[in-house]
């Protein structure tokens, strides 16, 4: 009940030492968000590797 009491006074304005609602729910989604982006990076860095290695695969001529 104490942390009830604590949230409150914080998104009253009445304590600074603590964050209030919205701003947690607003820390927890950007923390989303970057996990989101951080995973998106990590699979344009893995499809840039492939596609250099594509291009970079010497070409054969199709035999007829």
């Amino acid at each position: 009940m104490r942390s009830w009491v604590r949230q409150a006074e914080a998104d009253t304005g009445e304590r600074d030492d603590r964050l209030t609602t919205a701003e947690r729910d607003e820390l927890k989604e950007l923390r989303k968000e970057v996990r989101e982006l951080r995973r998106a990076n990590e699979i344009l860095k893995a499809a840039s590797v492939f596609l250099a290695q594509e291009i970079d695969r010497p070409r054969t001529r199709p035999s007829r």
